[in-house]
């Protein structure tokens, strides 16, 4: 129309997003948003909900699909050009099993928790950055399973990862962790996964592996991190709007919001010890220390977050402290399970060589020589024996982030940390005052646990024997786990590696 104004950005937006939305007629509105009440979470003014981004769909759909036609050429790229025989190590294969069925399930597990909460919570703005959000996850898992499955037609235990996500012991750990978000209300899914994971933790997952991978040549998984970098930026700019828009609409909402701040970095950081192993022992060529990423993206940088968010009343996490200290002993205590389990894994464990040893003592000057590095040096020394040691007891599990009971007292590294509580008349063990409170908050939900050791004794796990569990998990007795040395993934990385120096010389 001629003389009309042209709407500004805001405006369009506006007018594209929360200008579609209504007030229901047939239905009342509490009857169409059943779900955002219940927690608690008090609302006066859906419309003082900020959107950063300000992104259309048609906007969204233009940036992702340039963003994937760039992604797809570079992994054509290394597939044609044997890009497997690129990276430092045939170990680093692991690293890549570790991910895909530790960590890419649970971004299909984000995509089905955003398209939830999205439909659930009742103002649009905040509806539709969900929306773009669970796209986003789902895409996510795509471009991870489209480039990893370059290298499952070289190296073993990379296939059938979603069975194994769903039935695996250790992998009991990150689906319990969202299924534990995915089973909580929209508030607090949005605070489990829009903030404690992707604002306060996201650096810790994601900086170590596209950084190792860097380090380590798989140029391919280095590009769907790229790819995947502006999405998060987005993912923590949610995270960050949904913890000041919840403590600025009501005074109520702070308890509320400072219970669950404090559950979920408790299970974020029992989560993250998956990701602390990697780092400090799979990684044929190291980036940095376990330690040294928590001090810098959490001690720093959630520090200075906390500080910030100090206006509305929000505190640090309970037992940030004890997160804090364990970042000392929790890669060790980790990499010392699946060495002794590593029958029982998909992936391949080895004993650190000396110069892995040293590396490890330069890093970790207050413990690891002090309680770890004798315990390799057994083994080491078992191992030259014939007398390779295996653990073949079930362990005893933690209820709620069932993490087996390895991990040690505050303070004392020679003490096993062992809480327990009784709950109608069943008593239920924690390997940790965190896990304990997270229990007796919500003791209904946590008894409902699928505990794999239990699993097994109760015969729903394939059989009585291991070759006929870990059948039933998926991959094959002696091939796809035991040690790296001697393996088909060693034989084959090998044979590459002889192949590149005769052609070099």
């Amino acid at each position: 129309m001629s003389g009309t104004k042209k709407l500004g950005l805001r405006q369009r937006y506006e007018h594209m997003t929360r200008g579609l939305d209504w007030e229901t007629t047939y239905q009342p509105m509490d009857k169409v948003f059943p779900y955002d009440q219940f927690e608690g979470i008090k609302i006066k003014d859906w419309s003082a909900w900020e959107d950063p981004f300000r992104l259309t769909m048609d906007s969204y759909w233009k940036f992702q699909a340039e963003k994937e036609r760039k992604l797809y050429a570079v992994l054509d790229s290394f597939a044609q050009n044997n890009g497997q025989t690129g990276i430092s190590d045939g170990r680093y294969a692991n690293v890549l099993k570790l991910f895909l069925t530790g960590i890419s399930p649970e971004e299909y597990q984000a995509h089905r928790g955003f398209a939830f909460t999205g439909r659930h919570l009742r103002g649009a703005g905040a509806r539709v950055a969900c929306q773009m959000q669970s796209i986003d996850e789902l895409r996510h898992i795509q471009t991870q399973i489209h480039t990893i499955s370059h290298f499952n037609k070289y190296f073993n235990g990379i296939h059938d990862f979603s069975k194994m996500h769903d039935r695996v012991w250790y992998l009991s750990v990150p689906k319990s962790f969202f299924d534990d978000a995915r089973t909580s209300g929209p508030f607090e899914f949005m605070i489990a996964i829009g903030f404690a994971f992707e604002y306060v933790l996201t650096n810790l997952l994601f900086v170590p592996f596209m950084s190792g991978a860097a380090y380590n040549g798989d140029m391919s998984t280095v590009t769907f991190g790229f790819s995947a970098q502006s999405d998060e930026s987005r993912h923590m700019t949610l995270g960050i709007e949904v913890i000041k828009f919840l403590l600025e609409q009501h005074p109520d909402n702070l308890p509320i919001v400072q219970k669950w701040v404090d559950k979920w970095f408790w299970r974020g950081h029992r989560l993250l010890g998956i990701v602390a192993m990697m780092m400090d022992y799979m990684l044929p060529k190291k980036v940095m220390s376990w330690k040294e990423a928590w001090d810098i993206y959490f001690v720093e940088a959630g520090g200075a977050l906390f500080q910030d968010l100090a206006r509305y009343g929000l505190k640090m996490p309970k037992y940030h402290e004890i997160a804090t200290a364990e970042a000392e002993h929790v890669s060790h205590q980790n990499w010392c399970t699946f060495y002794q389990y590593t029958h029982a894994a998909n992936f391949h464990t080895w004993l650190p060589d000396n110069e892995h040893l040293d590396w490890l003592s330069e890093k970790y000057p207050n413990t690891f020589d002090k309680y770890y590095r004798p315990r390799f040096e057994m083994w080491g020394q078992m191992a030259k024996e014939g007398k390779r040691f295996y653990n073949n007891a079930l362990v005893q599990l933690c209820q709620v982030c069932q993490i087996p009971m390895v991990y040690t007292e505050p303070g004392d590294p020679n003490t096993i940390c062992f809480r327990e509580t009784q709950f109608n008349g069943q008593r239920y063990h924690f390997c940790s005052d965190g896990c304990s409170d997270i229990f007796k908050n919500e003791p209904e939900k946590y008894v409902q646990a699928w505990l794999p050791v239990q699993q097994i004794f109760q015969g729903n796990c394939g059989g009585a024997t291991i070759p006929e569990v870990l059948d039933w998990y998926g991959y094959k007795f002696g091939e796809d786990n035991f040690d790296y040395v001697g393996s088909p993934d060693e034989k084959l990385w090998n044979e590459w590696h002889a192949d590149k120096i005769k052609a070099a010389s």
